[in-house]
């Protein structure tokens, strides 16, 4: 009797740790494919401001479902770095635009992919015009911080896109002035 309940405890157990290795090995890794990118291109213009906006795609490499719940665009310009522009930034889904500030979650299927695009609204400061102030535009940071979630905790990771004054500049057709 001792030893059928001593083999069923071993049984339990083994059945046990080869369910959880295999749920172990079985998550989403959302991977953001910055290298194909797209480059940034105008979607409105005046003569103070700029909206600028690049499409990344967002591969899940796991083998299980993932949703991305949140998505900020946080472009890190500082006005200790230039402060002759200010920039502000959001993330909507491709083909889903939103009139507010608001990301709508959405789910991305194991090996397939989902494309969130960043827009970036820089205005003139200081009284200059959208033209004096790109021309003296320093290269600067956009991270795209999102919130993702599947059999993973939920948690926040960072992809980050570096705009350069010279893309800028060329975007908007303007001289970058060196200092």
């Amino acid at each position: 009797m001792a030893m059928i309940f001593g083999g069923l405890i071993v049984a339990a157990v083994a059945v046990v740790l080869i369910l959880w290795l295999y749920l172990k090995g079985r998550k989403e890794k959302v991977v953001p494919k910055l290298d194909n990118r797209t480059p940034f291109k105008i979607e409105r213009r005046d003569e103070k401001s700029v909206t600028l906006s690049t499409t990344i795609e967002f591969r899940n490499e796991g083998t299980q479902s993932a949703m991305i719940v949140d998505a900020i665009c946080h472009p890190l310009l500082p006005f200790e770095q230039y402060d002759g522009m200010n920039v502000r930034g959001k993330v909507e889904r491709e083909g889903v635009p939103r009139e507010d500030d608001y990301f709508e979650a959405l789910v991305i299927e194991h090996q397939q992919s989902a494309k969130l695009v960043a827009k970036v609204t820089l205005t003139a400061r200081k009284n200059l015009s959208l033209e004096e102030a790109v021309s003296r535009m320093v290269d600067f940071p956009v991270e795209l911080i999102y919130r993702e979630v599947g059999r993973t905790p939920m948690h926040w990771s960072i992809a980050r896109v570096i705009l350069t004054a010279e893309e800028l500049a060329k975007l908007v057709g303007v001289q970058l002035i060196k200092d």
